[in-house]
């Protein structure tokens, strides 16, 4: 591991919201893998077989069992836990989720985020925030090249909208109170779709997969031609790192908005994706789901990463054919222990660096 700029974590006091979900728990590791002091804040994992719950980490550093739409309990523990560095990656992740409770989607989201931005606000232990938000921030006018940082946010859908409004807050908290020099820097990271194993959410492509090849059924999928920004977990995750290291060391001109999205060939469709997900495996069918579900979510979204590439000297380095080897080797855990799991995690982590030297 011999990135100057990650090295920048050893004894830092680093909290990590969401630590329990699919991205939190891959960052906690790699934070504990620099040698952070890691507080993880976030509901219980919901699964035995989520990566939190598989690798041990409840064991491994103090997690506090909390809700971001709890002001008083975020501020407790930013007060409490006095960190360093921030990353809020706590969130109603998912799409088809949203349509089902709009009200908490947002308030989670919306007023998730404003709490963290408070807790920081009122506690100058804090240098640094990466704020995660979502490539779905961006007001989709379907174009065929990717949007920029500057370009419009919005979203038809409630997720897509609750992330754009995630971003106009966090926007305006930096102009508001985080712009003078004595003032943490903060920055949010929008991210195409991020995969990877321990990840089980329910409609999610990757692990609707895994469930349908390991029971020999049908995969299921909707909006075949859909057009996404598939990207291994590790990719977004080490642009995190190196954001939130220099807005520590360097300040204010690295805040603001960053997008973090995958080599451009591995922008394909979701039809594409799911039968190169059934080669590897080595059987496998799916069918395409007609049901009113259908045409609410975006058909083509890519991101623009020049920003990352030229300032932060951040490249995505892995094929979508390498990111599902990673991702496949992952999800084969059955008779390994947590420990063993934990190794394998952490060894994926040494070979992405590797790969990353090769630039």
């Amino acid at each position: 591991m011999n990135d100057s700029s990650l090295q920048e974590y050893a004894g830092k006091r680093v909290l990590v919201t969401g630590d329990t979900g699919f991205k939190g728990s891959w960052l906690a590791i790699w934070l504990l893998k620099l040698g952070a002091t890691v507080t993880g804040f976030g509901l219980p994992p919901r699964r035995s077989e989520d990566n939190y719950n598989v690798t041990g980490l409840g064991s491994r550093y103090h997690h506090i069992n909390g809700d971001i739409r709890d002001l008083n309990a975020v501020m407790d523990t930013v007060a409490k836990h006095k960190p360093e560095v921030v990353f809020h990656l706590a969130a109603q992740a998912l799409v088809i989720d949203s349509y089902k409770d709009p009200y908490g989607t947002f308030e989670t989201n919306v007023t998730g985020t404003l709490n963290v931005l408070e807790a920081i606000r009122k506690n100058p232990s804090v240098k640094g925030a990466v704020m995660v938000t979502s490539d779905k921030c961006y007001r989709n006018r379907e174009w065929i090249h990717g949007y920029r940082e500057t370009d419009a946010l919005g979203g038809n859908d409630p997720y897509s909208a609750s992330k754009g409004a995630a971003e106009l807050v966090i926007s305006s908290y930096i102009h508001s109170f985080f712009s003078s020099l004595d003032t943490p820097s903060i920055a949010s990271v929008r991210a195409g779709n991020v995969i990877g194993g321990g990840d089980w959410s329910e409609n999610r492509i990757i692990p609707d997969c895994i469930r349908a090849l390991t029971n020999n059924i049908p995969i299921i999928i909707r909006n075949p031609q859909s057009v996404r920004p598939w990207q291994y977990v590790l990719e977004p995750l080490y642009g995190y790192l190196k954001l939130g290291s220099v807005l520590c060391q360097k300040g204010k001109k690295f805040s603001g908005a960053w997008n973090f999205g995958p080599l451009p060939k591995n922008a394909v469709t979701v039809e594409t994706l799911v039968q190169e997900m059934i080669h590897l495996w080595g059987n496998g069918n799916y069918l395409v789901d007609e049901s009113e579900i259908q045409g609410r979510e975006s058909t083509m979204l890519m991101l623009d990463i020049n920003k990352a590439v030229h300032r932060l000297h951040w490249h995505p380095v892995l094929s979508l054919h390498k990111a599902l080897l990673f991702t496949l080797d992952e999800y084969r855990i059955s008779g390994m222990t947590e420990e063993d799991i934990l190794k394998q995690r952490n060894a994926h982590i040494d070979e992405y660096v590797t790969f990353q030297k090769t630039v």
